[in-house]
């Protein structure tokens, strides 16, 4: 069991401070001391005559953020994302001045200075917080625990419980007098497979979950991501229960005449509003935190659905200025996430040079705006979601969904098992271990469960073995080199910052949202928005391992047979390039079949193949997951599912050493890590390969929503 000691959980819930309280206060009253003492002496403009001037100045750095705090709440109310954003950094800067200023016995030449003093102070103090033995990330949560910590001693006791919140849920009926309501938090690990959160914990990376687990705490249960095996998709499904309208992560929506890209706030929006409401997860009063979609959620923050202001006006009930405030005012908290994404950026671009020099196989490229989307990614977007997510505990919303994205980020680029991904899920544990430190102070005993939407696979890409995009090939078997084509294949990362930028600049915009990477509107889907003219002969868009290829100028999806009376070639030939393992395509007499280079297999009929079997090797659940794909509204007219080695290795149709979105590999295998007092259903389980596990992020959304009326989260 995860519970604290008698005592400890008695003085937590108490709100009584404790001698831990007074050695991390003063922790960061001696590591803001460091942090200025450094940054006095490296900065020209800047001197100290006498030790206890620092020590004096770090005190009204602390007393600033205090006196500071209320009126600032007020401001960022009103004024939103952005004003919180400028609130909180000038007001850093001015606590920042004052202390250098007007405390005897320190100097400063100039404006300039007091900025290089702050942000040489605020990497000092990272590394000092560190070496005190102080989890860094929980620097960020100083004033969500302040106050947390403060309203119990105001009212004489506090919602405590320590980390019994993990050990799993009360028997019904009985709770007593005082007893916290429950509440439920599910942390998704993005691109986290079940494989390799087992071989994390194996290797001593993931000291949280291993604890959870060896104390029986928590159970770990892989349960399928179907194809396709993205995050939009599983997203919708987790969320709001059903992902019928989302083939992959983009697609060409006939209709519209254009590429639906999910990682755009209007596109998710779009998609978000044919997704089902009734059986949300977090409705009515939940919160969504980094997440595509909102699952009926009351309080959306960093929601790409929800970013932008809508039609008429209003901002989807986003209101993040005063969350946001807690983290861009916190003394150096900013600006030292700032300075740990520099650092980031730093470590990718020596490991990306380690893997060259290493002669590392298969491997990709890792430059250009990858290093900033890392930076931002792994340093300050997680210490702004930690904070998010830590603010709701102690207010006590009922039901809370966040994302975490940092390994998916880097797994693509490195591969999901390489050290830089590993270490990448490393920082992940350490969120969940501030999120468990957190918990004694919650207003609800909150049930945690952790699970991804997918896993990933590694493998060289479809152009390293075949020499040329898919583009390319499908271009050259139609017997037409130059033919218009599009083809929509990155750009993935850029959706964490863009729904960050969309969400900070959506009051002051007109049209409301922020795009910058590859999958900002092109000048070819933009052309196609007015209707058919214009649009392109061919277009290819690669999730992973799974291609998609539409033919606009028709006006619905071809059959096998017209594909063969207009390009012969064409699905014969894309079959039996050697990166591909499959071709899934409709035909008019037998329903979808999977054509292979030297057989088929029809999905939706029990019979024996016809030749080689292309789904041979593949698991027991290929075909049904290729034959549901199949049929998903607005899927290509052909699916081109990579091959797959022997050893497991994928082939992305996008510049991805480590991808998902089809079959082969661990990227179906998600995770599923839940309190061993809230089981599985077995109703719900199916076998996969000899395993029992949930089948698709629809039964997981079942699950989840059981287990929140178990607990009377929800009825």
């Amino acid at each position: 069991m995860l519970s604290s000691p008698a005592p400890t959980a008695s003085r937590a819930r108490s709100g009584r401070p404790r001698l831990a309280d007074a050695w991390d206060t003063a922790g960061s009253l001696v590591t803001t001391a460091l942090g200025l003492g450094a940054a006095i002496a490296l900065v020209d403009g800047a001197r100290a005559n006498h030790p206890a001037a620092i020590l004096l100045a770090a005190l009204v750095v602390g007393v600033g953020d205090l006196v500071l705090r209320a009126p600032l709440r007020l401001f960022a109310r009103a004024a939103g994302a952005m004003g919180a954003l400028v609130a909180g950094l000038a007001a850093q800067v001015l606590v920042a001045w004052v202390a250098l200023t007007h405390v005897p016995g320190i100097v400063v030449d100039s404006g300039v200075a007091v900025l290089e003093v702050l942000l040489i102070a605020s990497l000092v103090m990272a590394v000092g917080r560190w070496l005190w033995g102080v989890n860094d990330t929980e620097y960020v949560l100083g004033d969500v625990i302040r106050r947390a910590r403060s309203r119990a001693r105001r009212a004489g006791s506090a919602p405590g419980g320590g980390s019994a919140a993990l050990a799993g849920p009360p028997a019904l009926g009985a709770r007593v007098e005082g007893e916290r309501s429950p509440g439920l938090l599910v942390v998704q690990l993005d691109g986290v497979s079940a494989p390799v959160l087992a071989q994390a914990v194996e290797a001593g990376l993931a000291p949280t979950v291993a604890r959870w687990l060896a104390s029986g705490s928590h159970c770990l249960d892989p349960w399928w991501s179907r194809v396709p095996a993205t995050t939009p998709a599983s997203q919708a499904a987790l969320l709001h229960g059903d992902s019928s309208g989302i083939p992959a992560f983009r697609w060409w929506d006939r209709d519209l005449g254009r590429l639906v890209v999910t990682n755009h706030p209007t596109d998710a929006a779009l998609v978000e509003s044919t997704l089902p409401t009734e059986t949300c997860l977090l409705a009515p009063d939940g919160a969504a935190i980094s997440t595509m979609f909102s699952g009926g959620a009351a309080t959306n923050l960093l929601v790409m659905s929800r970013s932008a202001r809508a039609p008429d006006g209003s901002r989807g009930g986003f209101g993040p200025g005063p969350a946001y405030l807690r983290f861009f005012a916190s003394p150096f908290v900013f600006t030292r996430a700032v300075a740990r994404s520099v650092a980031e950026m730093a470590k990718e671009l020596y490991q990306a040079r380690r893997q060259r020099v290493r002669g590392v196989e298969p491997r990709v490229s890792r430059g250009g705006w990858f290093v900033v989307l890392r930076g931002v990614t792994n340093a300050l977007m997680r210490d702004l979601t930690t904070s998010l997510v830590a603010e709701h505990l102690v207010r006590g919303t009922p039901s809370i969904f966040v994302d975490l994205v940092d390994y998916d980020e880097i797994a693509h680029h490195a591969g999901p098992t390489r050290p830089e991904a590993l270490r990448a899920l490393e920082g992940l544990d350490g969120v969940l271990h501030v999120i468990e430190e957190v918990l004694p102070l919650a207003a609800r005993d909150y049930q945690v469960v952790v699970l991804s939407d997918h896993g990933q696979s590694l493998g060289p890409t479809f152009e390293q073995v075949e020499g040329r995009s898919l583009l390319e090939v499908v271009r050259s078997l139609m017997a037409d080199p130059d033919a218009n084509g599009v083809q929509a294949v990155a750009g993935e990362e850029w959706g964490p910052l863009n729904s960050l930028l969309t969400s900070a600049f959506s009051g002051s915009r007109p049209r409301g949202t922020v795009m910058l990477g590859p999958d900002a509107p092109s000048r070819a889907v933009r052309a196609g928005r007015s209707g058919r003219v214009g649009a392109p002969d061919v277009v290819v868009t690669g999730s992973g391992n799974l291609g998609l290829v539409w033919f606009p100028s028709a006006p619905a999806r071809l059959v096998l047979e017209d594909l063969q009376e207009r390009w012969p070639g064409l699905v014969a030939g894309l079959a039996a390039r050697p990166g591909v393992g499959a071709v899934v395509v409709d035909t008019a007499a037998r329903g979808l079949v999977a054509v292979g280079g030297r057989g088929l297999a029809l999905l939706e009929h029990d019979v024996a193949p016809e030749g080689e079997d292309p789904l041979a090797g593949w698991g027991t659940q290929a075909r049904a997951d290729l034959a549901r794909a199949g049929r998903l509204e607005h899927t290509g007219d052909l699916l081109v599912i990579s091959a797959i080695t022997p050893g497991g290795h994928v082939h992305a149709f996008e510049g991805q050493v480590g991808s998902h979105g089809g079959l082969g590999g661990d990227q179906n295998r998600a995770l599923l890590l839940h309190p061993s007092g809230l089981a599985v259903d077995a109703d719900l389980l199916a076998d996969v390969d000899g395993t029992a596990m949930l089948v698709g992020a629809e039964q997981v959304h079942i699950q989840l929503r059981r287990w929140s009326a178990v607990l009377g989260v929800r009825s």
